[in-house]
């Protein structure tokens, strides 16, 4: 707060004025009223570098290389940029234990989750293994989260199917799809680097919570009735997204239906969601649902080689080729007519995974009361997604559920990581002809189950009842991915997250404030009850910063709530409005259109014969107030430290008026 705490006046004779007055206020015992001097200027160069820094660097990185030598700042530098430096030179026995046993454990999710999920974009199985070896690879050297278990995703592997598919087939065109999807990795990772080298990261919250929630439930509802046609055995199936043609191609195609198919799936289904069940109610037994898929892989696997599951309808993965990541930088292409769509897909991918692995990242560390720096976890996620797409990788981030089964296994470092890739690595190597065998649909029934925990139904009814808008926002998202498609669900989701932001930027709250009887507090009459309002004051509360686009709606609004109460005062017969006090303690910024905006608000009302009293203005308004001149216009006696000594200055001013009026006219 701008203020000196020197005594600059005070009213003695308050109670002899008092009774000599008309108008009703309140109890005036002798009150000290401080002056807000006007601030000092601040060089622009010292103000823009602070801003700059606020908007850039709020963590303030560099905190920790102050009054070190060079020797240290150099160590501090390499662990900053390289975090295994960190964590690696107080690693030990103890540390590996625990991360082994996590890291073999969320590997018996990423093999089938990885295989599955090529599935889900339309890519090989194989690419799910590649991208399960390379990426955690990569992030346990660049990454900051000790929990987050890297590798495929079901919503950006979705996303990304359903653009590159728009255009070109799969089937048809299979090495040209793979081009565009290694291409649209490369790009993605380019992008989710860029925003965190820019320090940028804060453009990915335009993705907001309730938003996300209807997207996520959204996709995981259209993920899951794709997974109809391996869960039914469903030969011609729709490439469209929409609810509507993919349970058109479910009924139309009935014929098609193996029973052998449904039987099987249906019950490793039922097997993966009470395994699921079971965990989520005693998280002590969250290797229940670990190894769950691994085991359904297994068992599928050895009952399609007994019973010669291929002659009877029952399709299985086939050959997969053994051996690591062939590279795949002569794959990649930046010029051409597909260019702009592995572009886009790349950038719409890239925000979806980054905002997924941010999230997870920062759930699990809270957990565990630690920090993770949200600008290095991009880029982190960026580099592996750039080296991943020149290793037959596709777009990878962090896993929610397999970074739960991290966290509870007991994992420290980032080192499970690399005890699952070296798991994925071994099963590349040698285990790759056992899964010849393994139903198609088996990889259906583990996409369904990986899925369906993103539908948040409590989270949706909680958002019913707190906030109306955040759960139109959350259906609109929903319905959008839902009844059109992912990406027009997607837009939706932006779509809506803008407006909102839009509507409390262009429509701030503006309240009318009273006294709580026995305090010198001011507050909102809507929350406390027992506050009273002051004759012959209209005291407000604006709960915005002032900007271009507020302000003529916020001099529309205080004009408004003055004709108001001068309605009621003349329905009432009571004192006539003398003064209108603007509380600006919650006014963080105001802009010149904002300043113009007071100007023109104190002429209108002194017309009016009605005094515009300013209380509280914080530091950077009253320097903008200051080099606007709008300081000059209202003087120092309409601009107070508080509410409660501009109404004691006010009420001393009108009762010297009249008592001067009265003594003239005596």
């Amino acid at each position: 707060m701008v203020g000196s705490s020197n005594r600059v006046e005070s009213f003695p004779y308050a109670s002899d004025l008092e009774a000599s007055l008309p108008i009703p206020v309140p109890s005036l015992t002798p009150l000290e009223v401080h002056k807000v001097p006007a601030p000092q200027d601040n060089p622009t160069r010292q103000s823009l570098k602070q801003r700059l820094s606020e908007v850039f660097f709020p963590d303030d990185p560099l905190h920790q290389f102050k009054n070190k030598s060079s020797f240290r700042k150099l160590v501090l530098a390499l662990q900053y940029l390289f975090p295994i430096f960190q964590w690696g030179s107080e690693y030990s026995l103890h540390l590996l234990k625990s991360d082994a046993i996590s890291g073999v454990t969320i590997a018996s999710m990423a093999i089938p989750q990885g295989i599955s999920y090529a599935k889900l974009a339309g890519l090989p199985p194989i690419i799910g293994l590649y991208s399960s070896f390379v990426p955690p690879l990569i992030y346990s050297v660049l990454g900051s989260s000790r929990d987050l278990a890297v590798g495929p995703v079901s919503i950006a592997s979705l996303v990304m199917g359903s653009m590159l598919r728009e255009v070109v087939s799969p089937d048809k065109e299979p090495i040209l799809y793979l081009q565009l999807a290694f291409t649209a990795t490369f790009f993605a990772g380019v992008f989710q680097a860029s925003l965190g080298l820019l320090r940028l990261g804060f453009i990915v919250d335009f993705l907001s919570k309730p938003t996300l929630t209807g997207f996520m439930g959204g996709a995981a509802v259209i993920v899951s009735l794709q997974q109809l046609k391996g869960l039914l055995g469903i030969v011609h199936f729709t490439t469209k997204m929409g609810i509507i043609p993919v349970m058109q191609s479910v009924l139309e195609n009935r014929t098609e239906w193996a029973w052998q198919t449904v039987v099987m799936g249906l019950s490793f289904l039922v097997f993966l969601l009470v395994a699921r069940h079971i965990s989520s109610r005693r998280p002590k037994l969250f290797w229940v649902s670990a190894a769950a898929p691994l085991t359904s892989v297994i068992l599928s696997t050895v009952l399609s080689f007994v019973f010669k599951a291929q002659n009877h309808g029952i399709k299985t993965i086939g050959h997969l080729q053994k051996g690591v990541n062939p590279p795949s930088v002569n794959m990649l292409f930046f010029r051409g007519p597909y260019l702009s769509l592995a572009i886009r897909t790349g950038i719409i991918t890239g925000i979806l995974a980054l905002t997924e692995g941010i999230a997870v990242g920062r759930t699990f560390a809270s957990l565990k009361n630690y920090q993770i720096d949200g600008n290095k976890e991009m880029v982190a996620l960026g580099a592996m997604n750039m080296a991943g797409s020149c290793a037959s990788c596709y777009i990878t981030s962090g896993s929610f559920s397999r970074s739960a089964v991290n966290y509870n296994a007991g994992c420290k470092t980032a080192a499970s990581n690399i005890v699952m890739a070296s798991a994925v690595l071994f099963t590349m190597l040698i285990l790759m002809p056992l899964f010849y065998y393994t139903p198609n649909v088996m990889l259906s029934a583990i996409i369904i189950v990986a899925v369906i925990g993103l539908i948040d139904v409590r989270g949706a009814f909680l958002l019913w009842k707190v906030d109306k808008f955040d759960f139109l926002a959350c259906m609109s998202a929903f319905f959008g991915v839902l009844l059109i498609s992912v990406q027009t669900g997607l837009a939706i989701a932006v779509g809506v997250s803008l407006f909102k932001i839009l509507v409390h930027v262009t429509r701030p709250n503006t309240v009318i404030l009273g006294n709580v009887p026995g305090s010198n507090s001011y507050r909102n009459l809507a929350q406390y009850r027992e506050a009273v309002r002051l004759p012959s004051f209209l005291i407000l509360g604006i709960e915005s910063p002032i900007y271009f686009t507020n302000s003529i709606y916020l001099q529309e609004r205080i004009l408004r709530w003055a004709r108001e109460e001068e309605e009621k005062i003349k329905k009432l017969n009571e004192s006539s409005l003398k003064c209108i006090i603007l509380d600006m303690a919650a006014v963080t910024v105001i802009d010149t259109s904002g300043l113009e905006t007071l100007a023109e608000l104190k002429k209108t009302l002194d017309k009016r014969s009605i005094d515009l009293v300013l209380a509280n203005p914080v530091l950077e308004v009253a320097q903008k107030l200051s080099q606007m001149g709008t300081w000059e216009l209202f003087g120092s006696e309409r601009i107070y430290m508080t509410v409660d000594e501009a109404i004691a200055a006010s009420s001393y001013k009108a009762q010297t008026s009249a008592c001067i009026v009265h003594r003239t006219s005596v």
